[in-house]
């Protein structure tokens, strides 16, 4: 059985390499990740710095859904456009000075249309100037460790080294987005959809179409953000879901449009065929510790969260074992929250991941008060 587990690896990291090494990327740049777990599939030159074009709206949006989960906009909020949001070039959805729009047509323009015109006034909305919105990206993309990026302006118009980043940031980015806000598919899975500007003029219809030709290209897609200027050539950050497994492709400066598609949908294809998820929920109860010199003489358990671990080599994930390590008895006093001890999982002998047990109240230390009451009650009974 040994001899067969040994051999059977062996054969699935042969052909896992092969398959890498067949995996045909014109880009110079490249990475596959999957978000749920942060596990990098393949890489090409995938911390080589380049330029982001409009996928820089990817923490444009970031950043949006974030001041919308903490109250500070709502969806419906409307945001009126400035005179330089208005002179914003490259792609736009023609927006006029003093023109309102809302927060949430706002973000389709972003993500469908890659408005630059649109993704500037949100900036300007949100921190009063395209400049302190920037400041705010700069200071996320080094909270999140993206080292090889800077931002400058907040749509990707700008075509200088000073505007840059990577592949692996341009994942972790939007890793963050879709993992912390998956309501961003809600907008960058549309394909088509029409808005209406409101002007000194009147009303008028404009439809917004998707750069993401993935979209109607690849089965599972679902975003993410197009991006090409001259200097940048041809940029792509594409998701996707498969039966329940979400993957995030990052192709960076590759020589025309159909060539970042092609790539992506390699990609993509190519982490599904390898690909095997495993998920615990970890749902189920834990018996309560004991505790040693408490008011209560045990403590409830739980887990601190769920546990995801992606395969990449073939192996058989039905095999991964669980096993609690936790003490006999712990000393009071303890803290609701605080680590008691960790679930273990294991594939083939081998850790691959641990999620913290916590306790889930608090026992304060007992004083002499306490103990006469337990001693009164035994006498009670």
């Amino acid at each position: 059985m040994l001899i067969f587990t040994l051999v059977y690896g062996w054969m699935s990291s042969v052909l896992h390499c092969a398959a890498q090494e067949t995996l045909a990327v014109s880009a110079p740049s490249a990475i596959l990740m999957e978000p749920k777990t942060g596990k990098v599939i393949y890489e090409k030159n995938a911390d080589e710095v380049c330029l982001p074009a409009s996928i820089t709206k990817i923490m444009t949006m970031l950043l949006t859904f974030e001041a919308l989960k903490e109250g500070k906009i709502k969806l419906s909020d409307e945001v009126i456009t400035s005179a330089h949001a208005q002179s914003m070039g490259g792609s736009q959805v023609f927006l006029e000075a003093g023109e309102l729009q809302t927060v949430d047509t706002l973000l389709k323009c972003i993500a469908v249309a890659s408005g630059n015109d649109a993704a500037v006034a949100m900036a300007e909305h949100l921190c009063g100037s395209e400049e302190a919105f920037v400041q705010k990206m700069n200071e996320k993309a080094q909270e999140l460790g993206m080292t090889n990026t800077h931002f400058t302006d907040c749509c990707g118009l700008t075509d200088s080294q000073e505007h840059h980043t990577s592949a692996r940031d341009v994942a972790i980015m939007s890793r963050e987005l879709v993992t912390n806000y998956p309501q961003v598919y809600d907008y960058t899975g549309i394909w088509m959809e029409d808005i209406t500007h409101t002007t000194a003029r009147g009303s008028s219809a404009f439809t917004l179409s998707s750069t993401n030709k993935l979209l109607k290209q690849y089965q599972w897609a679902t975003g993410l953000k197009t991006g090409s200027t001259s200097k940048a050539k041809y940029c792509l950050c594409a998701t996707a879901r498969k039966d329940d497994l979400e993957l995030i492709a990052v192709v960076m400066t590759a020589p025309d449009s159909q060539s970042r598609f092609a790539d992506a949908a390699a990609l993509l294809n190519y982490g599904y065929s390898v690909s095997s998820m495993y998920k615990d929920e970890n749902k189920e109860s834990i018996l309560p510790l004991k505790v040693k010199g408490g008011v209560k003489e045990s403590v409830p358990l739980v887990f601190a969260s769920g546990f995801s671990y992606l395969d990449t080599q073939g192996n058989d994930i039905q095999m991964i074992q669980k096993n609690l390590k936790l003490p006999d008895i712990v000393q009071a006093p303890v803290k609701a929250g605080e680590q008691a001890g960790e679930a273990q999982y294991t594939l083939n002998g081998k850790l691959i991941g641990t999620v913290s047990v916590c306790y889930a109240a608090s026992v304060e230390k007992a004083t002499y008060k306490d103990y006469v009451k337990k001693i009164m009650g035994y006498l009670l009974l």
